[in-house]
């Protein structure tokens, strides 16, 4: 894994000295190497900072040029079908002078130009600077998996791994967007193109990115989408669909394990983990898996479920325990997210980080299963929603909502799926993952006049079109809640460990097949989800492994807010004269969590808004 950076201007004599402090501002991303290249004209930087997985040799070192050819790339990522690239460009005549996929890569391009994207296999954010065409390519993966950040203003094009990157220029702003502020607190995360900051953007993921050098104009675009279902009622081989789902899930694994440097597996205990786990041990006798527990504190202590699945396996297994003294990671955590999301589980994928780190470079995890096979609590309570209460009368239900919304405080239990009964079920979705509502939202703002409330209309504007609700819910959760929240956590917290994470449950592969074929009745139902992967774990797993347990790493935040470390940090911080938000609605958001209402991500998500503003002078 890799940190990249860079510009392109229409014009000559950019500003050139901020692009060295953007690229080691990343040195967490990769502190194997640095390089920094311009061209000749001097309207064009890229640089590098490059954590070594394949090709260990300075070959590999970037930025990276194709003699003769006019080509130059930065890229940060994995191109797990490199090999198989290579031998068909080897074919066409072209030479290599690495073993490196970045250089694969780079010759894709040269070959088949922007049409490349289509044969890639992989996880990555890359720019290529075609010096016969004048423009800059960049482009990120088809999940999302790899960050990408740019700043258009002024004829340039400024672009970086992570938005810490294009902060160290100090002639950009540092203010934030409104609506982007209020999707943070609506949503959780900030969906799509947008960013906290004002004049920033992310590039979304399988989108590409085209900067004419001489016009200045930018095109946008998306290079992949999801498919549609093929068949959601006619006739399916279960058993087929079981088959196929196995080899994917194989092959894929297999290929990720390749790296010329130790890998690892994120063992959690639950189904997704188990399942690469269990993938892993039939491509290595070697496999070494790892994971964190809390003792003592019930549910979010998985090290047991994780044990059963080393021992079945044999796998060289590690265990790192935590204990409640890890507040003092949050203000190091909200340096690192450099845009925030509200998802204390961070904590623990930042733990569990650095415990393999001291093993193994490469890290498996099991993101994905969940949103592309039905495994949230919510997408079986949707569906018990719409076959129970969806023949009611809106009008009765949206009278429920407004009075849930009236009468009953933030964080109580239940309230967010009452509130939800408001919505058409037949084409919206609703809204049961909100952080804060609009009447929430405005209180937490009122020191700020003419605040935007914009959350819901993004959200639904975002909300698929599929009339099938259990499609529309997995497929909103993919293109967001993962995207930006998920893979946004494992991302940061364990590039921050200098670890690659890789993901084999979002192979494109594999993408394509849970979305394309699986049909609704195999992934969720009021009362089970992820049927078709709980099917594999049957094929595969002991047979005393809990198929209905749903967990992943977390932390018991509601717990440690009673008090000890956490509890001190986030009186400190929203108690603050200088906070952000109105003190009023806070105080009552902590009252009501004394209480036992459930607002512990709430307030860890206003925590982690105020420790980021503050390290990188961000105002209103």
């Amino acid at each position: 894994m890799c940190a990249i950076i860079g510009m392109g201007s229409t014009a000559h004599g950019p500003d050139r000295r901020w692009l060295a402090r953007g690229r080691d501002a990343m040195t967490h991303r990769g502190p194997d190497d640095a390089g920094e290249w311009w061209s000749a004209d001097g309207r064009v930087g890229l640089a590098h900072r490059r954590l070594s997985i394949i090709d260990l040799s300075p070959q590999g070192h970037q930025p990276m040029h194709l003699p003769g050819r006019g080509v130059s790339i930065v890229f940060n990522g994995e191109i797990y079908n490199h090999q198989a690239l290579r031998s068909e460009l080897l074919g066409l005549g072209f030479t290599f002078r690495s073993n490196s996929d970045t250089e694969v890569l780079l010759a894709a391009y040269t070959a088949w130009g922007e049409d490349c994207l289509a044969r890639l296999n992989g996880m990555f954010a890359f720019a290529i600077h075609d010096a016969l065409q004048q423009k800059l390519f960049l482009a990120r993966d088809r999940a999302g998996e790899k960050p990408l950040f740019y700043r258009l203003a002024n004829g340039s094009l400024q672009f970086a791994s992570e938005l810490k990157g294009l902060l160290a220029n100090p002639a950009n702003p540092r203010d934030i967007d409104p609506q982007a502020m209020d999707c943070y607190l609506g949503m959780g995360y900030v969906p799509g193109d947008a960013c906290l900051l004002r004049g920033y953007n992310k590039l979304p993921p399988a989108h590409a990115l085209r900067f004419d050098l001489q016009s200045g104009q930018t095109q946008v675009w998306p290079y992949w989408q999801l498919p549609d279902l093929a068949s959601e009622h006619g006739a399916v081989d279960d058993e087929s669909l079981l088959d196929e789902l196995e080899a994917l899930l194989q092959e894929s694994v297999c290929a990720q394990m390749t790296a010329d440097v130790p890998v690892g597996i994120l063992l959690s205990g639950g189904v997704d983990s188990s399942l690469v786990t269990a993938m892993a041990v039939r491509a290595s006798s070697q496999v070494q898996t790892f994971s964190i527990g809390f003792p003592g504190h019930g549910k979010a202590d998985e090290t047991e479920h994780a044990r059963l699945i080393a021992r079945h396996f044999g796998t060289r297994h590690t265990e790192l325990m935590a204990e409640d003294a890890s507040a003092d990671l949050l203000p190091r955590l909200a340096r690192q997210f450099d845009e925030p999301i509200i998802d204390s589980s961070m904590v623990p994928t930042y733990l569990v980080s650095q415990l393999v780190r001291q093993n193994c470079t490469v890290a498996l995890g099991g993101d994905g299963g969940d949103e592309l096979f039905g495994g949230y609590h919510h997408h079986s309570r949707m569906l018990w929603m719409q076959q129970n209460l969806g023949r009611l009368p809106l009008f009765l239900r949206q009278g429920v909502a407004r009075s849930a919304e009236k009468f009953l405080p933030v964080g109580f239990k239940g309230r967010n799926w009452a509130q939800g009964l408001g919505v058409d079920l037949d084409k919206d979705l609703p809204i049961i993952s909100s952080c804060f509502d609009d009447q929430s939202r405005s209180r937490l703002m009122q020191k700020r006049a003419n605040w935007p409330l914009v959350a819901e209309s993004v959200r639904k504007a975002r909300t698929p079109s599929q009339t099938n609700i259990l499609q529309r819910t997995t497929r909103m959760d993919f293109a967001n809640f993962m995207a930006e929240g998920i893979l946004v956590k494992v991302d940061r917290a364990s590039m921050l460990s200098s670890l690659e994470v890789r993901s084999p449950l979002l192979d494109h592969r594999m993408i394509e097949f849970a979305f394309g074929k699986v049909p609704s009745r195999l992934k969720t139902s009021p009362t089970e989800k992820k049927i078709l992967l709980k099917r594999l774990c049957s094929r595969l797993l002991p047979p005393e492994f809990d198929l209905q347990r749903k967990q992943g790493f977390s932390i018991p935040m509601n717990v440690w807010l009673k008090g000890g470390p956490f509890r001190t940090l986030f009186d400190d911080v929203l108690r603050d004269p200088q906070c952000s938000f109105d003190a009023q609605t806070v105080n009552k958001l902590m009252r009501d969590q004394d209480k036992g209402h459930f607002n512990g991500e709430r307030l860890f998500g206003l925590v982690m808004f105020e420790l980021w503003r503050r390290e990188y002078g961000i105002s209103f």
